[in-house]
């Protein structure tokens, strides 16, 4: 059965990290679900619109992975979502994926208690958001069990390879990565 992936997508998000992850995910064959906090097309930090899949209050089923772009006013329109609380909160409990970029750790996660006692990155300066017991690492991408976290738009698609490895497994990362001329 094909793995899944539920990716968030709020006004004001950051379309580097959006796009990259919906296109990145889709060519390893992964199932995604574009899932917005209002009905109809969303308008990135850069005024590029997109039209989810479903409105968030739509969804019902579980995913493999959480995916949350960063961009400052999209990750504080996810933040201040109950249903995107819940689910993360879900997800986290049953140990799946979350990966998050940008601002979205710090915005989103550290709120919610996620970070507690994980090694995590994020957009620079945006790390003075997380809690003490958090271990900031400033790489471009960070991986922590099942918590994958990223510094924003230059390192998406690293960010993307390294959710289809955990999702999909190091080969088919490798066969994307040279189809796109990563490698």
């Amino acid at each position: 059965m094909p793995k899944n992936a539920l990716i968030f997508l709020a006004e004001g998000f950051e379309e580097i990290e959006a796009v990259t992850c919906m296109d990145i995910l889709r060519r390893a064959g992964i199932q995604v679900t574009v899932a917005g906090l209002n009905a109809g097309p969303l308008s990135g930090s850069r005024g590029i619109c997109i039209t989810p899949d479903c409105d968030i209050s739509l969804i019902t089923e579980e995913y493999d992975a959480y995916v949350l772009p960063g961009g400052g006013p999209g990750a504080a329109n996810l933040a201040r979502s109950s249903q995107v609380k819940l689910l993360l909160q879900s997800a986290a409990q049953q140990n799946k994926i979350i990966a998050a970029i940008c601002a979205a750790p710090a915005v989103v996660l550290a709120p919610l208690g996620l970070l507690k006692d994980k090694l995590a990155t994020c957009y620079p300066q945006m790390e003075k958001e997380f809690p003490s017991d958090a271990k900031f690492i400033p790489k471009p991408v960070v991986v922590d069990h099942n918590l994958i976290t990223s510094r924003g738009p230059a390192t998406a698609m690293e960010f993307a390879l390294t959710i289809v490895e955990q999702l999909a497994g190091e080969n088919v990362r490798r066969q994307v990565a040279q189809a796109i001329l990563m490698i």
